[in-house]
């Protein structure tokens, strides 16, 4: 198994629901941040979603910002092999954000 600790960015530039981060069907993942920031006045609120491999998508966060950088994940978050993260906000163009985990890649183990 090989463990590969990455960042992904992210620019949310509309308000539909957005994947930020697919685990593949070969890898799991250790998600530390999902950082979500809004530099101009106004409140923008913004739901992180988790969606399982065959289940439906789910919020387990929200944040309204303000001139604000949140951490929208309060400790770790596991992802199983075909597990997503997505952000969605009621305003476009106005979120950037970032998310660093470790990417657990299982394609080279044997049995």
């Amino acid at each position: 198994m090989t463990v590969r600790y990455k960042s992904t960015e992210f620019n949310l530039t509309t308000t539909n629901l957005t994947t930020v981060l697919s685990i593949s069907t070969s890898a799991t993942a250790i998600v530390k941040t999902v950082q979500a920031v809004h530099k101009v006045a106004g409140n923008v609120d913004v739901d992180l979603v988790i969606k399982k491999q065959s289940g439906t998508n789910t919020v387990i966060g929200f944040a309204e910002l303000n001139k604000a950088m949140s951490n929208m994940i309060v400790d770790t978050l596991n992802l199983e092999a075909g597990d997503s993260i997505k952000i969605q906000a009621n305003a476009s163009n106005a979120i950037t954000g970032a998310v660093s985990f470790a990417l657990l890649d299982r394609s080279q183990e044997n049995g």
